[in-house]
């Protein structure tokens, strides 16, 4: 895959777990894949259960073709998903070059193992080699309150390199759907690492007047 000047695109590091949320991480791949961006993605068990419990979507069998049928993208499409037990993957090493990795959404136990440097799968192993290689790492934490552990988890991986965010979308370019809220988070995701990209309205992007403000469920 090459990129407008002729030269190949490095893959990028896509990981998805067990966070209620699933559905940032679904459209962050189809928005990558369709625009020919080659893609490593690593999927968690408890992932596919969130996915099962919020989208009606049953990964057994074939899981790269069924994401790919449930996005509605072609088989052509650079996907390339990688079982968590293969310390032996590509992303596993230094030396596979990357744009960066993001977790989206990252569940709280993702965001410890990650804090703590632990590397009992593939998710953790490739974020500290992501860490390592001095790599964009984006932390997209799906959940509230945050206890203090939570918080020194976070503040130990943003002091370690990584960009920490929470899946909170912004009001300003008037959400009129669920997925006007979802691409506001993901195109922002985008943003971190240079990814051109429309999925929202960005401040002072147009110049509606403004209106009178009315209250939710008015």
């Amino acid at each position: 895959m090459e990129n407008e000047n002729g030269k190949s695109k490095l893959p990028f590091v896509v990981a998805i777990t067990g966070a209620s949320g699933a559905i940032y991480g679904l459209r962050l791949l189809q928005f990558l894949l369709s625009s020919g961006q080659p893609v490593d993605l690593l999927l968690s068990r408890a992932a596919q259960r969130v996915m099962k419990e919020e989208h009606d979507l049953i990964l057994e069998g074939d899981v790269e073709n069924l994401l790919l049928s449930y996005l509605k993208l072609p088989k052509a499409v650079p996907l390339k998903l990688h079982p968590l037990n293969d310390y032996g993957a590509s992303v596993a090493s230094g030396s596979y070059r990357t744009r960066g990795m993001v977790v989206l959404p990252c569940s709280l136990g993702t965001l410890g193992a990650l804090a703590a440097g632990l590397t009992e799968n593939l998710i953790h192993r490739a974020a500290a080699v992501t860490l390592k290689e001095r790599r964009k790492l984006m932390i997209v934490v799906r959940e509230m309150p945050f206890g203090h552990i939570q918080l020194k988890n976070m503040l130990a991986l943003s002091e370690a390199g990584a960009i920490v965010s929470c899946a909170s979308p912004g009001f300003y370019h008037r959400p009129e759907t669920v997925q006007d809220q979802v691409d506001f988070v993901v195109g922002r995701v985008l943003d971190q690492f240079d990814f051109d990209n429309q999925l929202f309205k960005r401040w002072k992007e147009d110049s509606r007047p403004i209106v009178q403000e009315k209250k939710v469920g008015q």
